[in-house]
């Protein structure tokens, strides 16, 4: 029997700054929502053509990530597609929304604002890896994400003896 799979991985900058909702019973939802550029060849010339996709964080990680989710900021997005139905003016509609279950901060901000680390900043929504934050040090007072890793080093080193 085939198994079914729903599983997006995108990567985009945001067409607008983020929202944050609450429903009544207090769970946090942020919608937002990302443009994909794509570059294609037709004959001999290049056509830039973009694509916009709504995308959905629920819970702590909407509340945490909607100061940083700022129109022009470039992320990844890994999470599933949910079909949403209703009916309007007795017509049956529908939209495809990216449920997101991680979202991963990229390094260029075209918006300009924001104190967000130089690496990005990854915030789970299911119980994967996230950095630990450090204390604002050194001249820029921003945080830097510190990572531990069993090959030794920090953000600005790399091992020596690669293991594989």
């Amino acid at each position: 029997m085939a198994t079914d799979l729903n599983h997006v991985t995108i990567i985009g900058r945001l067409t607008r700054d983020a929202d944050l909702k609450y429903t009544q019973a207090g769970f946090a939802i942020s919608n937002f929502s990302i443009a994909v550029n794509r570059r294609r060849k037709n004959g001999d010339q290049w056509i830039e053509e973009a694509s916009f996709f709504e995308i959905s964080l629920y819970g702590k990680s909407a509340e945490t990530l909607k100061p940083y989710l700022i129109k022009g900021k470039q992320v990844a997005i890994d999470g599933e597609l949910r079909q949403d139905r209703w009916e309007q003016d007795g017509q049956s509609r529908s939209k495809v929304v990216i449920v997101a279950n991680n979202v991963q901060l990229l390094g260029g901000n075209a918006g300009g604002g924001g104190n967000v680390p130089a690496g990005g900043y990854s915030q789970p929504t299911r119980g994967s890896y996230q950095p630990r934050m450090q204390e604002p040090s050194g001249p820029a007072g921003g945080y830097e994400p510190q990572y531990d890793s069993p090959y030794g080093g920090g953000n600005d080193s790399f091992p020596e003896d690669i293991p594989f």
